[in-house]
């Protein structure tokens, strides 16, 4: 192999190399703009599910949704921001309302139903709003108290 091939291949080698790392850093930029774009859109998602859990949790206290219903919406938010959520003891009376009425029809199974039923189904869901009343209002206090906090009440 003659000075001027090893040359060459040298010079062909270390372009390849600067390219293959002008192409590694350009990937590299990429991981890092869309790991920014996912962080930003989660912080979005957190800010308007908070937003919406106070709006439900601001209704609840001043009881202008049903404890049923406001507790489920209550949920499913607390649900969304951290799974574990709903086991904390200020909030613990939205999982149990949704525990006791999650069999309960809704929306067009609802209708569907014989007024007897219809009727059987609403003292059941009434019973419980009337025995969980006090422990919801207060779990909606706390999530006002909670959202005030965030984020670092989430831990």
């Amino acid at each position: 192999m003659t000075n001027t091939l090893a040359l060459v291949l040298l010079g062909l080698a270390l372009a390849i190399i600067a390219g293959l790392g002008a192409y590694a850093y350009t990937l590299w930029k990429e991981v890092q703009r869309r790991k920014a774009f996912h962080e930003e859109e989660r912080q979005r998602a957190h800010r308007n599910c908070l937003e919406n859990l106070e709006m439900v949790a601001s209704a609840l206290a001043q009881e202008q949704v049903d404890i049923t219903e406001g507790s489920w919406r209550c949920k499913v938010l607390l649900e969304i921001l951290d799974q574990n959520l709903t086991e904390r003891p200020d909030f613990q009376a939205f999982d149990e309302v949704h525990r006791r009425t999650r069999h309960l029809h809704t929306h067009s199974a609802r209708q569907a139903l014989s007024p007897r039923d219809r009727m059987r189904e609403d003292s059941e869901r009434l019973a419980v709003e009337k025995e969980f009343r006090e422990p919801v209002l207060k779990a909606a206090a706390a999530v006002v108290e909670f959202r005030r906090g965030w984020p670092e009440s989430l831990h």
